[in-house]
Formats: C-alpha cells, structure tokens, sequence
C-alpha cells in the first residue's frame, strides 16, 4: 500500500530541519528556556532578515507584506501588525 504524501511535507520536513540545525543540534546542552530563546532569535532573523531566492530575493517577511499590500483580502491579520518592536 503506497503512502499519500504532499508535495508541501517535502517543505515542512526541510524547515523543521533547517530550525533543528539551527537551535538544538548547534546548542546541545543548553536547557529547555535558553533554547526557546535561540528559536525566537533564529525566527526573526530568518523572517526579517535572509533573502530567498524561492521568493525572489526577498525575505519570507518582505513577501509577505509584499503580497498583503497587493492582496489584503487574503489575510485575516495585517502583517505590518506582526513585525517585532520595542515592546516585544
């Protein structure tokens, strides 16, 4: 019996990779909060700050507000409203 699989896992599976890569494998002994710590900082850095080139050069933040000023409609939230702060 073959498995169904989408192509989207394929993606996910990377990413989870990529975030394992990042934090747990590169900080091995840390403890739980000190890792939960270098996941925030890897997130941001990742959305705001490492252009793509599946998205054209842009970071995964930047097309989003790309296609959020193109196609409101398709968002729920404003994403302007998301990006980090003073306060966060």
């Amino acid at each position: 019996m073959r498995r169904i699989v989408s192509p989207e896992n394929g993606q996910v599976e990377r990413m989870n990779r990529t975030i394992k890569d990042a934090t747990v494998k590169r900080f091995p002994d840390e403890s739980h909060d000190q890792l939960r710590t270098h996941l925030a900082d890897f997130m941001a850095a990742y959305n705001f700050g490492r252009r793509l080139k599946t998205l054209g050069g842009l970071t995964p933040y930047g097309y989003i507000a790309r296609i959020w000023a193109s196609e409101p409609d398709r968002f729920i939230v404003n994403p302007i409203h998301q990006m980090p702060g003073m306060n966060t």
